[in-house]
């Protein structure tokens, strides 16, 4: 029967995939477009929010400003979504902007844009589940009184979506994205014939209260600065473009015009919503302030303000409607689910910067699932302290945001300006030519538009909380640089010379004793039968009776291997043996020293704290003495066969069977040979 931990784990993630099934875990574009664009698509439910808020600073009378905010928005949007779409075309293997800065700028650029990524990935993951809590909040007021256990709840359900694999995963949330798509567009189209079509005058919720400015007398420059801080809260809807770019290796082929053509939807779908929210909100005189207790004049003290997409649903659908409450949900499941683009595009970088040895090598593996289990782990937990500290505020959030995104941007297109100079210079034909003429001029283009919008977002946000996100990008450049550096080393350590080995001289074994028992008489055969050169066995001297002890039944049984007594009036058991073992090596450089470690084997985790302490810490220190070599020699205990069958089992659940087990009568295990495979027969060839 498996244990208690390991079905836990069966039940949650499912069985594990052989490494052969990766091929079926690809994404067709009707799944990837859930998986990779949901965060891009969920913008438009806090995009909205933040523009109006940012703009109440002014007084009700600056909401005049929101459309043409949004129209420079959109723009930006279609252009790097046009830009990135030249990306996924040169760099189908998914380092995205990763890979494009290192190979045409340099690896030192390249471990600058992965910072910056990463950073944005785990605030993409906070800022989306904390805006869904908000949604939700609105309209479930027992979620607004726990959001951050909520949010902690949410983010362990992601974890273990992904966990289960990219395939499942995507399925999961392909159901509620379109939900949301069609639901959105529903309500947006709805209300636009009604107000522009049929001349109903809708009002939203918020349309009566007043407004008083936070800041009175607004000098043209400091106004200018409000609309630009607007403009690049804004700019938070492009977050997630970059994630397709990113996970191209998960479409199904053709790899590339998938994920370009997935990304042209993304596109079109994100700028659609987000024109249509803003368009629909001011037909209907929708107000969204910063600080509602302070910027609304004579409204109650118990006033709650709810979410631009609730008012717009209360106004669309009326107070108490079915619909409203359909709102509600699908816009926080859209939020909680743009979050896995995240844990879509997180893991994959991970593994391609453990792979070029930025990061730790076991951000490189996959788990039973075939998925990046380590890297998503990694990411909740990332997630889940940011979620903790600024306490699920997506305002607080929302400045730490967008940095690391238009910085990978700006990178990458520099890297993609250079890239079709370089092919320009070797390509003649013309039509080619003319095609990488246009691609690069795209590129161009886009690279001025995010360069600008990146000076725009550190000048307005950098006191407001983006030192924030670039302390931690600095932090994380240099600390993969440190890797790497670490990585080289010992790499060229390992490197083996052109000289063979130099054989030991001779091999001195120790025996360590603490009592005669069967697992000191299995070290002492064992390593006679090593046929070292000398052969000593060693207990420590703590308490006398003790030792007396062990010197006459070493005596009683005639142990034809010499016992030494090494006195230790501290009572310290591992600093004697060290020194022994030094002792013995002292006299030659060329001789090694074999100590031989007796141990037990248990079968329960709580066993293992009754258990081999003492022999832990001293293999633990032998193992920083140069010419020394440990040899564990185990002794099993009862509660150990269990589960060492348990373990045999579940390696051959994994595995091809190799012939029948059979349990003989002394409870040893012993595997049959199966008999050799003869020819299929010829129907089956």
């Amino acid at each position: 029967m498996a244990s208690s931990t390991s079905l836990a784990k069966r039940l949650l993630l499912g069985r594990p995939f052989r490494s052969d099934r990766l091929q079926h875990t690809l994404l067709p574009k009707r799944i990837a477009l859930p998986v990779f664009a949901s965060d891009a698509l969920s913008s438009v439910a806090y995009a909205p929010d933040e523009i109006l808020l940012t703009l109440s600073i002014a007084g009700a009378g600056a909401f005049i400003y929101s459309p043409w905010i949004t129209l420079a928005v959109a723009v930006v949007m279609a252009t790097v979504v046009a830009s990135y779409r030249q990306n996924v075309h040169a760099y189908p293997s998914g380092g995205g902007d990763y890979e494009v800065a290192t190979v045409n700028l340099g690896p030192r650029f390249g471990v600058a844009v992965a910072s910056a990524l990463l950073v944005d990935y785990i605030l993409t993951v906070a800022v989306s589940i904390s805006a869904g809590l908000a949604n939700l909040g609105s309209v479930v007021p027992f979620v607004a009184e726990h959001r951050i256990g909520v949010a902690l709840a949410a983010i362990a359900v992601l974890t273990a979506l992904n966990l289960r694999g990219l395939r499942e995963s995507g399925t999961a949330f392909a159901i509620p994205t379109y939900a949301f798509i069609v639901v959105m567009l529903g309500m947006l189209l709805t209300g636009l014939v009604r107000v522009y079509v049929l001349g109903q005058d809708l009002r939203a919720p918020s349309a009566d209260v007043v407004i008083e400015a936070e800041t009175h007398h607004l000098t043209s420059f400091a106004f200018v600065f409000l609309l630009l801080r607007t403009f690049s809260s804004g700019c938070a809807a492009l977050t997630g473009v970059e994630a397709i770019s990113n996970g191209v290796p998960a479409f199904k082929p053709p790899k590339s015009k998938n994920a370009a053509t997935t990304l042209m939807l993304l596109g079109g779908i994100a700028i659609a919503m987000l024109t249509g929210m803003i368009m629909l909100a001011r037909a209907t005189h929708l107000q969204y302030v910063e600080d509602p207790l302070v910027q609304i004049v004579g409204g109650p003290d118990n006033y709650v303000q709810k979410t631009v997409v609730t008012q717009l649903g209360e106004t669309v659908f009326g107070n108490g409607s079915i619909l409203l409450y359909v709102v509600g949900v699908v816009t926080a499941l859209i939020l909680f689910l743009a979050a896995n683009t995240a844990f879509s595009g997180f893991p994959v970088l991970g593994s391609i910067l453990a792979q070029d040895r930025y990061l730790p090598r076991q951000l490189h593996t996959r788990g039973d699932r075939l998925a990046f289990s380590n890297g998503i782990i990694f990411l909740a937990v990332a997630a889940m302290l940011l979620i903790v500290a600024f306490d699920a505020e997506v305002t607080r959030l929302i400045q730490l945001y967008i940095v690391g995104v238009f910085v990978s941007f700006t990178l990458s297109q520099a890297g993609m300006i250079r890239h079709w100079n370089r092919l320009l210079r070797t390509q003649r034909d013309p039509g080619a030519r003319r095609r990488m003429v246009r691609s690069r001029s795209i590129n161009t283009f886009g690279m001025a538009m995010t360069g600008a919008v990146l000076i725009v977002v550190l000048v307005t946000k950098f006191l407001l909380g983006a030192w924030i996100a670039i302390v931690f990008m600095l932090i994380l450049y240099a600390l993969m640089l440190a890797i790497r550096k670490h990585y080289v080393r010992v790499a060229q350590e390992l490197e083996p010379s052109e000289e063979r080995p130099v054989l030991p001289s001779r091999n001195h074994a120790v025996v360590l004793v603490s009592k005669v028992h069967k697992p000191t008489l299995r070290a002492v055969a064992y390593a006679q039968a090593t046929r070292p050169d000398t052969l000593t066995a060693v207990t420590v001297n703590v308490d006398d009776k003790d030792t007396r002890t062990i010197q006459a039944e070493w005596e009683r049984r005639q142990i034809p291997v010499s016992l030494t007594v090494v006195d230790s009036p501290y009572r310290e058991i591992t600093r004697p043996i060290i020194d022994f073992v030094k002792s013995v090596r002292r006299g030659s450089p060329r001789d090694v020293v074999t100590v031989f470690i007796p141990e037990y084997v248990v079968g329960r985790w709580w066993e293992n704290l009754l258990h081999n302490q003492s022999a832990l810490r001293i293999k633990t220190r032998l193992l920083f003495e140069p010419g020394v070599m440990v040899t564990s020699v185990p002794w099993q205990l009862q509660s150990s066969q269990d589960r060492d069958l348990d373990r045999l089992d579940r390696g051959l659940s994994r595995a091809p069977a190799r012939g029948p087990r059979t349990r003989p009568s002394n409870g040893v295990p012993v595997v049959v040979a199966a008999a050799p495979p003869t020819d299929p027969p010829e129907e089956q060839k």
